[in-house]
């Protein structure tokens, strides 16, 4: 559902992009020490127990390629243009490729024992169809992905945000959810069903869909002004809420567990 012609074009809607989709580089809001913080520990939970040879394909930041690594595993990193060295710490290995990550048809099949797409990345792939191919044919038989993507519910705030009334009173009849940024960028949003959907059209068997996060910024912040030792605690209870709330289009963005048939 691309932007029509119907989109409000007054000069209100392109002042103030307000909505944060994810955390700012070198920020210092507290609200996003914690998202980062519950990712960290989802991922954690989800990688596979064993050192594992394990495809990042989540973007520029490279925070959840030195987690892996940090654990042990051998992590293949799909870069858009070489950067300069930095090393990760730890018991693994890095390895980073430079290449396109919306088409990984380049990767021999069976290559990796999990695929990470972290970071709103399968958001940026228009095509979701086709790279959740990719990764099924990448993936050894048992291998599993994590994906993280943004939520119907946020695509429905940005486009109130942006005045695009047109396109926001089409998403209960649209296949696909389109959101254009200011910036030029268009993400593509899911609901908990249609990310489903598409797994299982692309051969893998979904574990789960769950909210990333169930607790408001407004939440967090507020508990962390007020005794910021309550920090763990959040955290530790984000992740139990965002588990309890499988299948719910909540919070921001959805992440889900997947994998091929052994």
């Amino acid at each position: 559902m691309p932007p029509g012609p119907d989109a409000d074009p007054g000069p209100s809607r392109g002042r103030a992009n307000t909505l944060v989709c994810e955390a700012p580089a070198n920020s210092d809001d507290p609200y996003w020490a914690f998202y980062e913080e519950v990712a960290a520990v989802q991922l954690r939970e989800w990688l596979p127990s064993r050192p594992a040879r394990v495809l990042d394909v989540s973007g520029p930041r490279a925070r959840f390629a030195r987690q892996m690594v940090s654990t042990g595993h051998q992590v293949v990193r799909v870069v858009t243009s070489a950067l300069p060295p930095d090393p990760a710490s730890g018991p693994g290995t890095l390895l980073p490729v430079v290449g396109d990550p919306r088409s990984l048809d380049w990767f021999a099949p069976g290559s990796f024992d999990a695929v990470l797409a972290e970071a709103r990345a399968l958001s940026f792939c228009l095509a979701t169809e086709t790279i959740l191919e990719e990764i099924h044919r990448m993936l050894r038989p048992g291998g599993q992905l994590l994906l993280c993507v943004d939520s119907l519910l946020l695509g429905l705030a940005r486009l109130a945000e942006q005045h695009r009334w047109a396109e926001l009173s089409d998403v209960p009849r649209a296949d696909v959810v389109l959101v254009p940024a200011e910036d030029g960028t268009i993400t593509r949003c899911f609901w908990p069903e249609e990310l489903r959907a598409l797994l299982t059209s692309a051969g893998l068997d979904v574990d789960w869909i769950r909210p990333r996060t169930v607790l408001s910024a407004e939440a967090v912040k507020r508990a962390v002004a007020e005794d910021v030792s309550c920090f763990p605690t959040l955290v530790r209870t984000e992740v139990e809420l965002s588990a309890e709330r499988e299948g719910e289009s909540i919070g921001i963005h959805l992440i889900a567990s997947a994998r091929r048939s052994a």
